[in-house]
C-alpha cells in the first residue's frame, strides 16, 4: 500500500530535481547577462538584442554540454515514480 510518506517523498525529490535539473542553464544565463550588462553600462549601448543573444547561446551550450547529465537525472527519477506504480490500489 502506497503511504503518505512516500508520496512525499517521490514529490519532494521531484521538486528538488527540478531545482537540480534548472541551475546549470540559470547560473550560465545569469553570468553571461551579468557580463553583457557590464559591457553595456561602459560602452553606454542600449540593444536589447545585445543580451538575448549572448544568453540564448550559452543557455544552449550550457544544456549540450549537462544533457546526458540531466536525462540521466530524469530517468533516474522517472524510472523510481514508475516503479511505485504498482504500489497503487
Amino acid at each position: 500500500m502506497l503511504t503518505e510518506d512516500y508520496i512525499l517523498q517521490v514529490v519532494r525529490e521531484g521538486l528538488y530535481l527540478v531545482l537540480l535539473v534548472s541551475l546549470p542553464p540559470i547560473l550560465a544565463s545569469l553570468v553571461v547577462g551579468l557580463a553583457v550588462s557590464l559591457v553595456q553600462a561602459t560602452t553606454q549601448i542600449q540593444d536589447h538584442t545585445l543580451t538575448f543573444v549572448p544568453k540564448l547561446v550559452a543557455v544552449l551550450a550550457t544544456l549540450a554540454v549537462a544533457g546526458p547529465w540531466i536525462g540521466s537525472q530524469l530517468v533516474r527519477f522517472t524510472q523510481v515514480v514508475l516503479q511505485g506504480f504498482p504500489l497503487l490500489r
